[in-house]
């Protein structure tokens, strides 16, 4: 049994991750760590810590999740990699490529396990879709379009403060480059043709939409948004068919049921709870049984992508 602690319990942590704990088959919340001791008591956890330097010295806990906002993963996840915990970490990873190599770098001095909590792609809609694309059975990629927009209300939301890592490609975009790569693990060179960026009266990106071109050709597109209509897409284009996920939840299907269409055919999936698919696959790795868990490699591309990205749109 895996003993879990938590940096902070906060909205994800409260709603996802705890129950996901809880409910996990070989995983327990043993520590929470939060500036408000009564929410962290709120998620269960068999002990409450006061101070995240206080968690991190606990020897019973062996993975820890960090649930904290974004400009805190660099420092915290480096803490925990140097505590001897594995880290499953919000995403993004960090705010820049150099900030994710170094947590990388520091995951394989301490040889420890540092993954991205980018939780979708282990639902078993993607899985699906991963190993069709990776397979080759419906022939070469083609392109991928995607879409992940909402209309946000974020009074006093570290969303809005580019100190603190905010902005919708980092917030979302980050979900979309992550299909990127999944589909295309050759982590081609990604030519930028366009970007398109509306910003916030604080300087953090409240739409960015980019259109560009991996090396081996497949064309991509992505739309983030915190002022549009609430909408998620992903369209996959083959030589053969045409894969798209149906209904509105691409990224954020959750206990509920979800289905896709492969060209005319329509495959249904049942409800699950890829949180706790995430938590078990990661405790799996840990104690070396059979798992899948996102590669350090493709969140590495990710930062680097999106680094990419904001610099050509600050250029325009």
């Amino acid at each position: 049994m895996i003993r879990w602690g938590f940096l902070g319990a906060g909205w994800i942590a409260q709603t996802a991750l705890a129950p996901a704990l809880h409910a996990a088959n070989n995983a327990t919340l043993h520590a929470v760590a939060s500036r408000d001791t009564e929410r962290s008591g709120a998620l269960n956890p068999t002990r409450v810590h006061k101070r995240y330097e206080d968690l991190l010295d606990d020897p019973e806990i062996d993975a820890v999740y960090i649930n904290l906002s974004n400009e805190a993963h660099y420092q915290w996840a480096i803490a925990a990699l140097k505590a001897g915990k594995h880290v499953l970490c919000e995403k993004p990873l960090a705010l820049n490529h150099a900030q994710a190599q170094e947590m990388a770098d520091a995951a394989k001095k301490h040889n420890r396990v540092l993954t991205e909590a980018v939780w979708h792609q282990w639902h078993p809609r993607f899985v699906r879709i991963r190993e069709l694309i990776q397979r080759g059975d419906l022939g070469a990629l083609s392109s991928i379009d995607s879409s992940f927009c909402f209309t946000g209300n974020f009074e006093n939301n570290y969303r809005l403060d580019p100190q603190k890592g905010g902005g919708s490609l980092l917030d979302v975009g980050v979900y979309q480059v992550h299909v990127w790569s999944a589909l295309n693990p050759q982590n081609d060179v990604v030519n930028i043709q366009s970007v398109n960026r509306t910003m916030s009266s604080t300087g953090v990106d409240m739409t960015t939409q980019v259109s560009a071109e991996l090396g081996n050709g497949v064309r991509v597109k992505a739309l983030s948004s915190f002022e549009m209509p609430e909408t998620q897409s992903i369209v996959i284009s083959t030589e053969q068919a045409t894969i798209e996920c149906l209904g509105n939840d691409a990224f954020t299907s959750w206990n509920k049921p979800s289905s896709m269409r492969i060209a005319n055919q329509i495959e249904e999936f049942a409800p699950v709870d890829p949180y706790r698919l995430m938590v078990e696959n990661f405790s799996d790795h840990i104690s070396d049984k059979p798992s899948w868990i996102l590669g350090l490699e493709q969140s590495l591309y990710v930062s680097q992508v999106l680094d990419q990205i904001k610099e050509y749109g600050t250029e325009q």
